[in-house]
């Protein structure tokens, strides 16, 4: 053997030459790391509410009581300084505990990776709201597209890469079971205004009149969001639809909003309407807002037997 050179045994040292079966398994295992809360930043634009609500009160005692079971992950920054990645209602939770620490797994991750972890961990959560789904959607789908390559300049869609057998906004369908439509119409939602958008998580706004609503203009949907106000009324599909196509042709006025939001619609007649928030401020937190009608029916329906109960004494 010519000096100088080494024998390569394929191994990394005498560490791993001798190492057991069980000490080169644990050396697979993610190290975990107990970061200061001072060094870590959310991830920027994160499409994800973190709620205080009665979820996170449980969460708090939890993690008082049992600390962090399941480590957050993060992405390391410059200057000593890290980003989460996964983990933001655990990471609220443990300030709100009063915990300075969070434990963590650090991964070295581009930003287009680290968006489609993040986007990617939210996918089993059991609530996410429609303004969610949107903008995690979108953020997924250009990371995708950056990794997978440019759109040809004939491609109309442009979060939608054509650069391989499937497009991406099927490979992002196929991964969450939507439809590559329903995930456009998904992203369609971020072209709301804020108020509108919050409308339609709340459940007053429905789904596909949303997404019609969105072809407006900002100035025509704070119009529209005007009458809405005013009338306590929200459009059917049907009056959404015919907005889009006046304000397609640059038709869509305020008088001609006024106009459609006036007719009579059939699911509204001999109907009465209450204020959301005067009904939820006697429903508790916990209840989701759209199980608010369910939840006021039961709570009519126990007062009814209430009633029936105290007649029926009285009677005797």
């Amino acid at each position: 053997m010519k000096e100088g050179k080494k024998l390569d045994l394929g191994l990394t040292g005498l560490d791993k030459l001798f190492s057991t079966e069980q000490e080169r398994v644990e050396s697979q295992l993610p190290k975990i790391y107990d970061i200061p809360l001072s060094k870590i930043d959310d991830f920027p634009d994160h499409p994800y509410k973190v709620k205080e609500d009665e979820d996170m009160d449980q969460l708090v005692q939890s993690i008082k009581d049992n600390g962090i079971l399941t480590p957050v992950t993060l992405r390391r920054k410059e200057a000593g300084r890290y980003e989460i990645v996964a983990g933001h209602r655990r990471k609220r939770a443990c300030e709100l505990a009063g915990i300075p620490t969070l434990r963590a797994e650090i991964k070295d991750l581009t930003r287009d990776e680290a968006v489609i972890l993040m986007v990617e961990s939210n996918y089993q959560r059991s609530k996410i709201l429609p303004s969610e789904k949107a903008f995690a959607y979108k953020m997924r789908l250009e990371a995708m597209n950056r990794t997978a390559g440019r759109p040809r300049k004939e491609n109309l869609t442009p979060v939608v890469s054509d650069s391989e057998k499937l497009r991406t906004n099927e490979i992002l369908g196929n991964e969450v079971g939507e439809s590559r439509e329903q995930i456009r119409r998904y992203i369609r939602l971020t072209n709301l205004i804020p108020d509108i958008l919050e409308m339609v998580d709340e459940g007053r706004i429905a789904f596909r009149p949303a997404v019609e609503l969105s072809y407006l203009s900002e100035a025509e949907q704070a119009y529209l969001l005007e009458e809405m106000t005013y009338n306590d009324a929200t459009p059917s599909l049907a009056q959404a639809i015919k907005m889009h196509s006046f304000a397609k042709e640059g038709k869509l006025s305020s008088e001609v909003i006024e106009s459609i939001m006036s007719e009579e619609k059939p699911n509204q007649r001999e109907k009465i309407s209450f204020r959301a928030d005067r009904l939820r401020q006697y429903i508790p937190d916990s209840v989701p807002r759209e199980k608010t009608e369910e939840y006021v029916m039961r709570a009519l329906q126990h007062y009814r037997e209430y009633q029936i109960r105290q007649a029926s004494r009285s009677a005797r």
